[in-house]
This record gives structure tokens, sequence and C-alpha cells, in this order.
């Protein structure tokens, strides 16, 4: 499985903030429906709305994934995490 980090934020105007702290679970469902997991979601206090951790067996998946968090209002940029140690291991093959 691949890590992806995602910015989120919200496109619209939320009139019941208690709806907005629920749908964590669903999304959650989703995500594993599209054979991902959720590993963390954060509320953040600057310039986005949430950080959402999770993993995906591919890119394309992960794009789903983000597709279907879209649809719920919400504004994705979604990055692929590589871990330092796969990273030392990249630079080392150069």
């Amino acid at each position: 499985m691949n890590t992806y980090m995602a910015l989120v934020d919200v496109r619209e105007t939320i009139q019941n903030v208690q709806e907005l702290a629920s749908v964590w679970g669903e999304i959650r469902n989703e995500i594993h429906d599209l054979d991902g997991t959720l590993t963390d979601a954060y509320a953040v206090l600057g310039e986005h709305d949430y950080l959402l951790l999770f993993e995906a067996p591919n890119r394309d998946r992960a794009l789903q994934i983000s597709l279907v968090v879209e649809r719920r209002g919400l504004d994705m940029q979604t990055m692929e995490l590589i871990p330092v140690d796969r990273f030392g291991e990249l630079v080392d093959d150069i």
C-alpha cells in the first residue's frame, strides 16, 4: 500500500458543523470500499481545513478516493508520500 496525504478545504458554506463532523465515518467506509484505509484525519487551524492521511494500493485508487471525498463538497490536494528510508534507497540508486 502507498501512503498519501491530502490537504482538504470545505468549498461550501456549512450551516451545520455537526453534520460536517459526522461525515468522516461515511468517508472512511467509502475509502474502505475502494480498498483504501483512512489512517488519520485532523482538523487544521490555518490555511486548510483538514489533513487526511490514507493508504491506497496505487495512484488510480488514490485518485478515486480523492473524487469520493470531493463529492462531499470538499476540495482535496492529494500528494503521495515516500518514506524517508525508501527515499534514501532511491537516491543511492543514482
